[in-house]
């Protein structure tokens, strides 16, 4: 649509003193008021002619650091519950990995008490089948097995009888036998140490002892178990002398590893008998 213009006191002066040629040339033409339509409704001024920013700069500066305030607010707050997420179920795995310690530790042991429980009753099942006929009532009085007879002492994995009687080295070694048993022989210091512990001296005779199974074989001129093994420890008195047949009795002595006697195998003495028992000790 074009503009429609408002003329509004248009005035055309004429100067008097011109002729009437130069009439056209000096006309004075004062336009008090042209305006359009439009300027006449929205009046510009100089000093609007510019357009204010709809943003200004600090504005957005302002607004991105807002924004990344938020986001990093955001992050810290999912990375927070993550790590505590992940310290609780770290704590989780330690409770669950020390009670499976436990659990191990416990089960190792009862291994270790079933292995020790089929050991023993390995032990005792292999005592009994060396019987023709076990003496049931004698070993497990009441259905409940021991590990010696009565009288018999514990030592280890060995039973002990001290008597108080008197025999030949040969009578001697004859009773243990019948008695699943044998004249006692001596492989440690601790097992010579418990044997002096339970004997006396008897009879008022610093040289009455206890008969052991060691005896000297003339023929090889040397000290010999029974069981022909050769012996190893030696708790000898000094300086005694070898003779034919001789026997080793056990003394009481304060040094208990200077207690064997060399003497005759025909004097009586008192002995000690030693058997597997039937039950072995841890």
């Amino acid at each position: 649509m074009e503009e429609e213009v408002n003329y509004t006191t248009v005035t055309f002066k004429l100067n008097e003193t011109t002729t009437a040629l130069d009439k056209p040339n000096n006309l004075e033409v004062v336009y008090e008021e042209v305006k359009t339509q439009e300027q006449a409704l929205h009046p510009v001024t100089t000093e609007n002619k510019k357009e204010t920013p709809l943003c200004p700069l600090p504005m957005l500066v302002v607004a991105g650091f807002g924004m990344i305030c938020i986001i990093l607010v955001s992050v810290v707050i999912a990375l927070s519950i993550h790590f505590t997420w992940e310290y609780r179920e770290n704590i989780n795995l330690k409770s669950q990995n020390w009670q499976l310690k436990a659990e191990r530790a416990a089960l190792q042991r009862r291994t270790e008490e079933l292995a020790r429980e089929r050991d023993q009753l390995n032990w005792t099942i292999g005592l009994i089948l060396e019987y023709e006929n076990f003496p049931v009532k004698t070993r497990c009085p009441q259905k409940v097995c021991k590990p010696c007879l009565e009288g018999w002492v514990l030592f280890q994995s060995s039973c002990y009888l001290f008597s108080t009687n008197w025999r030949y080295w040969e009578s001697s070694h004859y009773y243990c036998s019948e008695n699943k048993a044998y004249l006692v022989v001596i492989g440690s210091q601790e097992e010579q140490e418990f044997i002096s512990n339970h004997t006396d001296q008897y009879n008022d005779d610093e040289k009455r002892g206890y008969w052991i199974v060691l005896k000297y074989k003339d023929t090889m001129d040397t000290w010999m178990w029974v069981d022909g093994s050769n012996s190893t420890v030696k708790y000898w008195i000094p300086d005694q002398d070898d003779f034919r047949e001789s026997c080793a009795l056990n003394l009481k002595r304060v040094n208990p590893l200077e207690s064997w006697h060399k003497t005759s195998c025909s004097t009586r003495n008192r002995w000690i008998c030693e058997t597997k028992a039937l039950i072995r000790s841890d």
